[in-house]
């Protein structure tokens, strides 16, 4: 399977797990509730990838010219590394996803350097995230938790999400680190993948806020 299908099967695997749970408590699939199920799901997959990136970081700093090489021979390495075959055996290979970092090196340095916020950032979304994005998606699921407690724990991390992921951005043109990227690769390959956390975390804002206001689920259509 190419390398882009692995991650797609994957999202959908968590994803499955809270849409058959809410479906199996009787509620119906809420879109507020859809959009921050899929937006868990995808997280938990990229701090998968992120404690590739902290753990096998000699892995990235050693593949990291490979994937330059490549670039200045003219190849789009997103498109290359994305639709590379992968034996299923290997879908959760650390090898695997620590390599996705030193493709996307290429297109922000950060990821080589340990001091930088970039690969703090996204290493620390492993430690931070993890256990709220699964306490949340299961208890969005299906309603364990007080209302006003899930939107307590959602501010917290909505908010985070929101800073950590706004600093980010403009770290690179603070830096000016996007300077050798055409406008291309900039948009499509650095602006974009940073866009579903900022939406997210609008949205995810919204409903904790109102998890707490209103002392219900009723906002994710319960």
């Amino acid at each position: 399977m190419p390398a882009w299908a692995i991650a797609i099967a994957l999202i959908a695997l968590i994803l499955s797990a809270g849409l058959l749970t809410r479906l199996a408590s009787g509620a119906a699939l809420d879109p507020a509730y859809c959009a921050l199920a899929l937006f868990f799901s995808i997280n938990l997959l990229i701090c998968f990838w992120e404690a590739c990136l902290f753990g096998r970081h000699g892995s990235v700093e050693r593949r990291a010219p490979y994937w330059r090489e490549r670039r200045a021979g003219g190849a789009s390495v997103a498109i290359e590394f994305l639709t590379t075959r992968v034996p299923l055996r290997e879908a959760l290979s650390t090898t695997l996803w620590a390599d996705i970092w030193a493709m996307y090196s290429v297109y922000d340095r950060s990821y080589m350097d340990r001091g930088s916020w970039g690969f703090n950032v996204d290493t620390a979304n492993v430690v931070v995230t993890t256990v709220p994005s699964l306490l949340l998606l299961a208890t969005y699921s299906h309603p364990f938790l007080p209302a006003m407690v899930a939107g307590i724990v959602g501010v917290a991390l909505f908010w985070q999400w929101l800073y950590a992921t706004s600093v980010y951005v403009a770290s690179i043109f603070i830096a000016r680190s996007h300077t050798h990227l055409s406008r291309r690769e900039l948009y499509l390959f650095v602006l974009a993948p940073n866009l579903p956390w900022l939406l997210a975390a609008v949205l995810g804002l919204y409903v904790s806020v109102r998890l707490i206001v209103d002392g219900s689920y009723a906002v994710l259509g319960y």
